[in-house]
C-alpha cells in the first residue's frame, strides 16, 4: 500500500470563468442581507478561475496519470458551460446554493466527483478575487 501511494501524483488544472452573484439567504430580509454580506450582497461579477486536481497513479505504457483531454472535457460540460457569463443564482445546479467561494467550491465538487473520467478528484479550488481563495477536498475529508 505505502509503495502504491508513492506512485500516486496529483495533476491541477485550471479553468476561467466570468460570472455575477449576489450573496444573499432567501430566508433573511433585504436588510439582514446587506448586513450580513455588506457591499456583495448587492449583484456583482467576478473573474473567477477554477482549479481541479485529480490525482492517480501514471499508467505504465503512457507515463500519463490523468488523461487531461477527458478531463478538460469534464469540466466544460459539467461546470463551465453552466456558469461562465450566467448570473449563478440561475444555474440549475447551484439551485438553493448560496454563491459564496466556499459554497461555490463544494457544488462544484459535488458536480464534478461522479463521473470523473480519469483520476480520483482531490481538490477543487475557487480563486475569486486575488484576496480569495477556497479549497474543498471533498466529504471525507
Amino acid at each position: 500500500m505505502a509503495g502504491e501511494m508513492s506512485r500516486t501524483v496529483e495533476i491541477t488544472r485550471v479553468y476561467h470563468f466570468s460570472a455575477a452573484h449576489q450573496l444573499a439567504n432567501p430566508a433573511l430580509p433585504a436588510a439582514d442581507n446587506a448586513a450580513l454580506y455588506g457591499a456583495c450582497h448587492r449583484p456583482h461579477g467576478h473573474n473567477y478561475y477554477l482549479e481541479v486536481t485529480v490525482a492517480g497513479a501514471p499508467d505504465a505504457r503512457t507515463g500519463m496519470a490523468v488523461d487531461l483531454e477527458a478531463l478538460d472535457g469534464h469540466v466544460q460540460q459539467r461546470v463551465l458551460d453552466q456558469v461562465d457569463h450566467a448570473k449563478l443564482e440561475e444555474v440549475t445546479t447551484l439551485a438553493g446554493v448560496i454563491t459564496t467561494g466556499e459554497s461555490l467550491a463544494r457544488a462544484f465538487w459535488r458536480t464534478l466527483a461522479p463521473g470523473l473520467p480519469t483520476g480520483r478528484l482531490s481538490r477543487i479550488t475557487v480563486v475569486e478575487t486575488a484576496k480569495n481563495r477556497f479549497e474543498y477536498r471533498g466529504e471525507d475529508a
